[in-house]
Protein backbone atom coordinates (compact mmCIF):
# COMPACT_ATOMS: atom_id res chain seq x y z
CA UNK A 1 0.00 0.00 0.00
CA UNK A 2 1.24 3.30 -0.42
CA UNK A 3 1.92 5.84 1.93
CA UNK A 4 -0.70 8.65 2.27
CA UNK A 5 2.00 10.77 4.81
CA UNK A 6 4.18 12.19 2.48
CA UNK A 7 0.50 14.41 1.12
CA UNK A 8 0.23 15.73 4.32
CA UNK A 9 3.69 16.87 5.10
CA UNK A 10 3.53 18.95 1.86
CA UNK A 11 4.74 22.72 2.24
CA UNK A 12 1.84 23.52 -0.82
CA UNK A 13 -1.32 22.94 -1.44
CA UNK A 14 -4.50 23.22 0.13
CA UNK A 15 -4.50 22.02 4.03
CA UNK A 16 -6.21 18.32 4.56
CA UNK A 17 -9.64 17.35 6.44
CA UNK A 18 -10.08 14.58 8.97
CA UNK A 19 -13.98 14.31 9.17
CA UNK A 20 -16.98 11.94 9.94
CA UNK A 21 -19.56 11.62 12.73
CA UNK A 22 -18.09 10.83 15.95
CA UNK A 23 -18.72 6.77 16.56
CA UNK A 24 -20.44 4.40 13.54
CA UNK A 25 -23.73 4.78 14.78
CA UNK A 26 -25.23 2.73 11.84
CA UNK A 27 -24.46 1.87 8.06
CA UNK A 28 -26.91 5.15 7.11
CA UNK A 29 -25.51 7.77 8.90
CA UNK A 30 -22.03 6.86 8.15
CA UNK A 31 -22.38 6.70 4.32
CA UNK A 32 -24.63 9.86 4.23
CA UNK A 33 -21.35 11.79 6.15
CA UNK A 34 -18.92 9.79 3.95
CA UNK A 35 -20.45 10.07 0.40
CA UNK A 36 -20.85 14.22 1.29
CA UNK A 37 -17.45 14.71 2.45
CA UNK A 38 -15.81 13.53 0.41
CA UNK A 39 -17.63 14.94 -2.56
CA UNK A 40 -17.35 18.59 -0.92
CA UNK A 41 -13.53 17.22 -0.64
CA UNK A 42 -13.25 16.00 -4.32
CA UNK A 43 -15.05 19.60 -5.97
CA UNK A 44 -12.55 22.07 -3.18
CA UNK A 45 -9.09 19.92 -3.93
CA UNK A 46 -9.05 18.96 -0.03
CA UNK A 47 -7.29 15.68 0.79
CA UNK A 48 -10.25 13.60 2.97
CA UNK A 49 -9.75 11.16 5.27
CA UNK A 50 -13.06 9.80 6.70
CA UNK A 51 -13.62 9.34 10.45
CA UNK A 52 -15.70 7.49 12.78
CA UNK A 53 -15.04 5.50 15.94
CA UNK A 54 -15.72 1.92 15.97
CA UNK A 55 -15.84 2.00 19.53
CA UNK A 56 -16.07 4.76 22.13
CA UNK A 57 -14.58 4.33 25.16
CA UNK A 58 -13.79 7.57 27.19
CA UNK A 59 -17.20 8.53 28.07
CA UNK A 60 -18.50 11.33 31.20
CA UNK A 61 -20.89 8.06 31.41
CA UNK A 62 -20.95 4.89 32.18
CA UNK A 63 -24.68 4.87 30.50
CA UNK A 64 -23.09 7.01 27.29
CA UNK A 65 -23.50 5.35 23.66
CA UNK A 66 -19.89 3.61 23.09
CA UNK A 67 -20.81 1.39 19.83
CA UNK A 68 -22.51 -1.23 17.72
CA UNK A 69 -20.07 -3.52 18.08
CA UNK A 70 -16.53 -3.67 17.14
CA UNK A 71 -17.01 -6.33 14.30
CA UNK A 72 -20.12 -4.58 12.81
CA UNK A 73 -18.93 -1.44 13.17
CA UNK A 74 -15.32 -2.55 11.38
CA UNK A 75 -17.25 -3.59 8.68
CA UNK A 76 -19.01 -0.53 8.23
CA UNK A 77 -15.82 1.45 7.92
CA UNK A 78 -14.45 -0.77 5.62
CA UNK A 79 -17.53 -0.82 2.81
CA UNK A 80 -17.08 2.91 3.23
CA UNK A 81 -13.38 2.75 2.46
CA UNK A 82 -14.01 -0.09 -0.55
CA UNK A 83 -17.37 1.61 -1.70
CA UNK A 84 -16.06 5.21 -1.71
CA UNK A 85 -12.72 5.40 -2.04
CA UNK A 86 -11.73 6.90 1.13
CA UNK A 87 -8.93 6.60 3.55
CA UNK A 88 -10.33 5.83 7.16
CA UNK A 89 -9.25 7.11 10.67
CA UNK A 90 -10.27 5.21 13.62
CA UNK A 91 -9.55 5.45 17.37
CA UNK A 92 -7.76 3.16 19.70
CA UNK A 93 -7.83 2.72 23.26
CA UNK A 94 -5.53 -0.51 24.08
CA UNK A 95 -2.56 -1.98 22.51
CA UNK A 96 -4.71 -4.92 21.87
CA UNK A 97 -6.41 -3.32 19.34
CA UNK A 98 -4.17 -1.96 17.22
CA UNK A 99 -3.56 -4.93 15.02
CA UNK A 100 -7.27 -5.03 14.56
CA UNK A 101 -8.24 -1.60 13.69
CA UNK A 102 -5.22 -1.65 11.37
CA UNK A 103 -6.53 -3.72 9.42
CA UNK A 104 -9.01 -1.16 8.16
CA UNK A 105 -8.05 2.49 9.25
CA UNK A 106 -4.69 4.00 7.75
CA UNK A 107 -4.58 6.04 10.14
CA UNK A 108 -4.62 4.89 13.93
CA UNK A 109 -5.95 7.46 16.16
CA UNK A 110 -4.26 7.62 19.67
CA UNK A 111 -7.46 9.41 22.07
CA UNK A 112 -5.74 13.02 23.86
CA UNK A 113 -6.17 11.41 27.27
CA UNK A 114 -3.84 8.17 26.14
CA UNK A 115 -0.88 10.67 24.96
CA UNK A 116 0.99 9.17 27.10
CA UNK A 117 0.71 5.56 26.83
CA UNK A 118 4.14 4.15 25.86
CA UNK A 119 2.54 0.94 25.06
CA UNK A 120 -0.08 1.89 23.16
CA UNK A 121 1.84 4.35 20.92
CA UNK A 122 4.43 1.72 20.01
CA UNK A 123 1.31 -0.89 18.97
CA UNK A 124 0.15 1.75 16.78
CA UNK A 125 3.76 2.60 15.45
CA UNK A 126 4.53 -1.06 15.11
CA UNK A 127 0.87 -1.59 12.45
CA UNK A 128 3.08 0.60 9.87
CA UNK A 129 -0.01 2.74 9.95
CA UNK A 130 0.03 6.39 9.86
CA UNK A 131 -0.19 7.75 14.08
CA UNK A 132 -2.53 10.51 14.92
CA UNK A 133 -1.70 11.68 18.41
CA UNK A 134 -4.08 14.05 19.94
CA UNK A 135 -2.59 16.26 22.33
CA UNK A 136 -3.59 15.71 26.00
CA UNK A 137 -5.75 18.54 27.45
CA UNK A 138 -3.04 18.55 30.11
CA UNK A 139 -0.33 18.75 27.78
CA UNK A 140 1.75 21.55 26.87
CA UNK A 141 2.54 21.46 22.95
CA UNK A 142 6.64 21.50 23.65
CA UNK A 143 5.65 18.24 25.54
CA UNK A 144 4.06 16.58 22.98
CA UNK A 145 7.65 16.04 21.01
CA UNK A 146 7.85 13.16 23.60
CA UNK A 147 4.81 11.23 22.29
CA UNK A 148 5.59 12.07 18.75
CA UNK A 149 9.19 10.64 19.71
CA UNK A 150 8.22 7.20 21.36
CA UNK A 151 6.22 6.16 17.73
CA UNK A 152 9.24 6.72 15.83
CA UNK A 153 11.76 5.17 18.40
CA UNK A 154 9.45 1.91 17.68
CA UNK A 155 10.37 2.58 14.22
CA UNK A 156 7.15 4.27 12.42
CA UNK A 157 8.10 7.81 11.18
CA UNK A 158 4.58 8.22 9.92
CA UNK A 159 3.52 10.79 12.97
CA UNK A 160 0.90 13.45 12.96
CA UNK A 161 -0.01 15.65 15.65
CA UNK A 162 -3.80 17.22 16.70
CA UNK A 163 -4.36 19.74 18.97
CA UNK A 164 -7.73 20.07 20.85
CA UNK A 165 -7.45 22.76 23.51
CA UNK A 166 -5.55 22.88 26.79
CA UNK A 167 -8.31 22.42 30.22
CA UNK A 168 -8.98 26.05 31.17
CA UNK A 169 -10.76 25.59 34.55
CA UNK A 170 -13.37 22.64 34.94
CA UNK A 171 -15.78 22.98 32.36
CA UNK A 172 -13.74 24.48 29.36
CA UNK A 173 -11.32 24.34 26.91
CA UNK A 174 -9.53 26.89 24.95
CA UNK A 175 -6.94 26.75 22.12
CA UNK A 176 -3.63 28.33 21.94
CA UNK A 177 -2.53 28.99 18.47
CA UNK A 178 0.67 29.33 19.66
CA UNK A 179 1.61 25.56 20.07
CA UNK A 180 0.83 25.02 16.03
CA UNK A 181 4.81 26.30 15.90
CA UNK A 182 6.09 23.90 18.92
CA UNK A 183 4.39 20.85 17.39
CA UNK A 184 5.18 21.65 14.02
CA UNK A 185 8.88 21.89 14.87
CA UNK A 186 8.88 18.34 15.97
CA UNK A 187 8.64 17.75 12.28
CA UNK A 188 5.08 16.20 11.46
CA UNK A 189 1.92 17.53 10.54
CA UNK A 190 -0.24 19.17 13.01
CA UNK A 191 -3.91 19.22 13.07
CA UNK A 192 -6.67 21.30 14.77
CA UNK A 193 -9.72 19.76 16.18
CA UNK A 194 -12.62 22.25 15.67
CA UNK A 195 -15.02 20.70 17.42
CA UNK A 196 -13.39 18.77 20.21
CA UNK A 197 -11.48 22.18 20.62
CA UNK A 198 -15.05 23.52 21.63
CA UNK A 199 -16.18 21.23 24.19
CA UNK A 200 -17.70 21.81 27.38
CA UNK A 201 -16.89 18.56 29.88
CA UNK A 202 -17.63 17.82 32.99
CA UNK A 203 -21.14 19.01 33.02
CA UNK A 204 -23.25 18.34 35.97
CA UNK A 205 -25.72 16.00 33.83
CA UNK A 206 -23.00 13.74 32.70
CA UNK A 207 -22.75 14.41 29.06
CA UNK A 208 -20.32 16.90 27.39
CA UNK A 209 -21.55 20.22 26.58
CA UNK A 210 -20.20 22.58 23.44
CA UNK A 211 -20.11 25.84 21.70
CA UNK A 212 -21.25 24.32 17.52
CA UNK A 213 -21.22 28.15 17.05
CA UNK A 214 -17.64 29.01 17.28
CA UNK A 215 -16.57 25.87 15.01
CA UNK A 216 -16.60 28.30 12.09
CA UNK A 217 -14.41 30.93 14.46
CA UNK A 218 -11.77 28.34 15.42
CA UNK A 219 -11.74 26.78 11.89
CA UNK A 220 -10.95 29.85 9.89
CA UNK A 221 -7.97 31.01 12.82
CA UNK A 222 -6.66 27.73 12.66
CA UNK A 223 -6.23 27.95 8.55
CA UNK A 224 -5.12 31.29 8.71
CA UNK A 225 -1.98 30.62 11.27
CA UNK A 226 -1.07 27.20 9.47
CA UNK A 227 -2.10 24.41 10.81
CA UNK A 228 -1.49 21.30 7.87
CA UNK A 229 -5.30 19.70 8.39
CA UNK A 230 -8.48 20.17 10.33
CA UNK A 231 -10.53 17.63 12.02
CA UNK A 232 -14.23 18.26 12.61
CA UNK A 233 -17.45 16.30 14.05
CA UNK A 234 -20.20 16.48 11.69
CA UNK A 235 -23.53 14.96 11.67
CA UNK A 236 -26.68 15.26 9.33
CA UNK A 237 -28.56 15.88 12.83
CA UNK A 238 -26.24 16.81 15.64
CA UNK A 239 -29.32 17.15 18.43
CA UNK A 240 -29.68 13.25 17.59
CA UNK A 241 -26.44 11.99 16.91
CA UNK A 242 -25.16 9.39 19.83
CA UNK A 243 -22.21 10.61 20.73
CA UNK A 244 -20.91 14.25 21.11
CA UNK A 245 -23.65 16.03 19.60
CA UNK A 246 -22.62 18.84 21.29
CA UNK A 247 -20.13 20.16 19.66
CA UNK A 248 -20.76 18.99 16.16
CA UNK A 249 -20.67 20.90 12.74
CA UNK A 250 -24.31 20.36 11.11
CA UNK A 251 -23.72 18.54 7.90
CA UNK A 252 -25.35 21.00 5.73
CA UNK A 253 -23.05 23.37 6.56
CA UNK A 254 -19.69 22.07 5.48
CA UNK A 255 -19.75 22.95 2.18
CA UNK A 256 -19.92 26.82 2.84
CA UNK A 257 -17.90 26.45 5.78
CA UNK A 258 -15.12 24.78 3.68
CA UNK A 259 -15.33 26.87 0.61
CA UNK A 260 -14.69 29.90 3.09
CA UNK A 261 -11.65 27.91 4.72
CA UNK A 262 -10.32 27.35 1.13
CA UNK A 263 -10.52 30.98 0.02
CA UNK A 264 -8.37 31.73 3.85
CA UNK A 265 -5.96 29.20 2.44
CA UNK A 266 -5.00 30.45 -0.60
CA UNK A 267 -4.71 34.06 0.74
CA UNK A 268 -1.91 32.94 2.69
CA UNK A 269 -0.12 31.02 0.53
Amino acid sequence: MTSLYPSLISPKGNFFLIAGPCVVENREVTFTVAREAAAVCRDLEIPFFFKASYRKANRSSLNSFTGIGDDAALQILADVKAELDVPIVTDIHTEEEAAKAAEVADILQIPAFLCRQTNLLVAAAKTGRIVNIKKGQFMSPEAMRFAAEKVRDAGNLQVMLTERGTTFGYQDLIVDFRGVKAMQSVGCPVVLDCTHSLQQPNQPAGVTGGHPELIETIARAGVAVGFDGLFMETHPNPSEALSDGANMLPLKQLRPLLEKLVRIRAAIL
